[in-house]
């Protein structure tokens, strides 16, 4: 599971750029006039190979006169209370500030670990402005600029303090590159997994918990939004034991407005983090939406196993192909992480349900999969001989050998001389002749190339 960092402060100080910065991209509007951000917004980020997600902020204010103020101070302390972090930022030209000083009364409060960090410092002349920050009582100040990323490097190595690894290492933490043999012994995870179910709301989800478990272990209602916590129910079928996870329907951001139906759907992303297999309920009446692509891609980028699940399908009229249209316009909508299961459902009618628990069975199985060295290699590297990377900028690229690592999910370290070189089109060549032949069905791959 990630942690979650929170980026907190008074108008126009730089949290979204310095939210920008932390997830890679531009997800949140920046404009120099106050108050752009006042909804929460969520991203996702990796530092040293700690994964984490992070939640920006509206600016907190007091007495403004804006009509939003309320709203937004609302949303801040809801960051707040779910954050494990709080990167608390500070204005290092305009100085400290009596509304700073009720930041951090309401810091203080919250006994959440919080970092000072004092944004737009862009020179070194500019260091010895932020010494008045010491005055809040909240420990060290970090000088950075975000727009820059001056200074980031080494705050986000003391927000990163504790973090899980992005990997987990099941015994030997070390690089596997260093070790070959180090494939052939790899051990596969013995605890009961985790099969969270996810979607939208009112896609049926309780009501597929029901059906499995044999009674009304869940409320069932027409309106969206009746599971506000994830429900965790233990499963045991045909001798296998496992975790069913209900969650609460995740909507898109802007649709969010009760404090509570945030608590839901981050503990919905908490739940989609944790697990092992997810299984994506999707409404056929509605068909496969922009929002389903966004909770798919979620799980995609947490690599966890993941079966689409089309339910309600007995109430749709169909024709020829009706099957066959929908399922190769899921497939197009996800590529190119198309080798997924795709069911469709009924869970009124219990229409393959139980096919449904033994194929997210099966992906966990895939997800689990352990190939040794020697193996590996005696299949690829024939493939690889025969169909070299093509030719880059007068470079030969020669790929030495392949290894699986010792990550929880599938993932592949081909060893070469020139990695650099290496396109994107031929690490989906790579990759789709491991899922043929080794049957990666449902379980997202990565694939790294390292220099000999």
């Amino acid at each position: 599971m990630t942690n979650i960092i929170a980026i907190v402060g008074r108008p126009n100080v730089g949290k979204s750029t310095l939210f920008n910065r932390l997830c890679g991209g531009r997800n949140a509007i920046v404009d120099p006039v106050s108050g752009v951000t006042r909804d929460r917004h969520y991203g996702m980020g990796d530092w040293n190979g700690k994964s984490y997600s992070v939640i920006d902020t509206g600016g907190y204010v007091d007495n403004s006169g804006d009509i939003f103020e309320e709203e937004i101070k609302k949303q801040v302390r809801l960051a707040i209370d779910e954050a494990d972090v709080i990167l608390f930022i500070l204005d290092a030209k305009e100085g400290l500030t009596p509304m700073d000083e009720d930041v951090a009364k309401m810091l203080r409060r919250s006994k959440k670990r919080v970092l000072v960090v004092a944004n737009k410092v862009d020179s070194y002349k500019m260091v010895d402005e932020v010494h008045e920050f010491y005055r809040l009582g909240l420990g060290e100040v970090f000088s950075i600029a975000s727009i820059s990323g001056s200074g980031t490097g080494d705050l986000m190595d003391e927000v990163v303090k504790g973090f899980p690894d992005i990997v987990e290492l099941p015994g030997n933490t070390s690089f596997p590159g260093d070790d070959p043999a180090l494939a052939d012994t790899l051990t596969i995870k013995t605890d009961p997994p985790n099969i969270a179910i996810v979607g939208r709301p009112n896609a049926g989800k309780s009501s597929l918990v029901n059906a499995l478990l044999g009674n009304e272990r869940n409320i069932v209602t027409p309106i969206p939004g009746t599971t506000r916590d994830s429900i965790h129910s233990h499963y045991q079928y045909f001798g296998l034991n496992f975790n069913l996870i209900d969650t609460a329907g995740i909507r898109k951001k802007a649709k969010v407005t009760e404090n509570i139906e945030f608590y839901s759907v981050m503990r919905a992303i908490r739940s989609i983090e944790s697990s092992d297999v997810c299984l994506l309920m999707v409404d056929a009446e509605r068909g496969f939406e922009a929002q389903d692509l966004n909770i798919f891609s979620l799980i995609e980028k947490n690599h966890k196993g993941v079966v689409v699940l089309v339910n309600k399908w007995d109430l749709v009229e169909k024709g020829n192909n009706t099957h066959k249209d929908f399922e190769e316009n899921i497939r197009n909508q996800i590529a190119p992480f198309r080798d997924v299961p795709i069911l469709f459902i009924s869970v009124i009618s219990k229409q393959r349900i139980f096919k449904a628990v033994e194929t997210a069975v099966q992906v966990y199985k895939n997800r689990s999969k352990k190939i040794g060295t020697s193996l590996l290699n005696d299949f690829i590297l024939p493939i690889i001989n025969g169909n070299p990377p093509p030719v880059s900028k007068g470079k030969y690229v020669k790929i030495k050998y392949a290894m699986q690592l010792p990550t929880v999910f599938p993932s592949f370290a081909f060893f070469c001389n020139h990695p650099q070189y290496i396109k994107e089109p031929y690490k989906r060549f790579l990759e789709n002749k491991l899922r043929e032949h080794y049957d990666f069905n449902g379980a997202p791959m990565e694939i790294y190339f390292r220099q000999k």
